[in-house]
This record gives structure tokens, C-alpha cells and sequence, in this order.
């Protein structure tokens, strides 16, 4: 079975891939490995994100907190 994606691992891991690519010390091969991995991981974090919004959503369908109200200054 498939380990679960963990977001903040996810956007850790894009960040050393930026530095390492920023660094420029990479050869073209190197930088193309890191770019799909880099590319991969994306991915992933954008899957991740619609789910957490496509759960928010389905939570508060009926609340009213999805009814817009004008700010009511106290």
C-alpha cells in the first residue's frame, strides 16, 4: 500500500529542490532529475490541497458560515 502524502514534507522537499537548483553546481542531467521530482512533488501538494479544500466544502455546505454577511464592527 501506498505510504499517505504528507503536505508539509511535500513543500520541505520542493524547497531543497529549489535551492539545489538555484546553487547552479548541477549538471543538466542533475538538474533535469531534480526538475520532474520536482515537478512530481507538485503535483502531489496540488492533489493535496483540493482535497483539504473539496473536505472544507463538503463540511460547511450547510453552515453559515458559507452565507456572506457584512462585517459588523463592535
Amino acid at each position: 500500500m501506498a505510504e499517505k502524502f504528507n503536505f508539509n514534507k511535500g513543500l520541505s522537499k520542493l524547497e531543497e529542490i529549489i535551492n539545489k537548483m538555484d546553487s547552479g553546481d548541477l549538471s543538466l542531467e542533475e538538474s533535469l532529475k531534480y526538475f520532474e521530482e520536482g515537478v512530481k512533488i507538485h503535483r502531489q501538494c496540488h492533489s493535496a490541497l483540493k482535497d483539504a479544500e473539496q473536505r472544507i466544502s463538503i463540511l460547511t455546505e450547510n453552515d453559515e458560515y458559507n452565507e456572506e454577511k457584512p462585517f459588523e464592527d463592535s
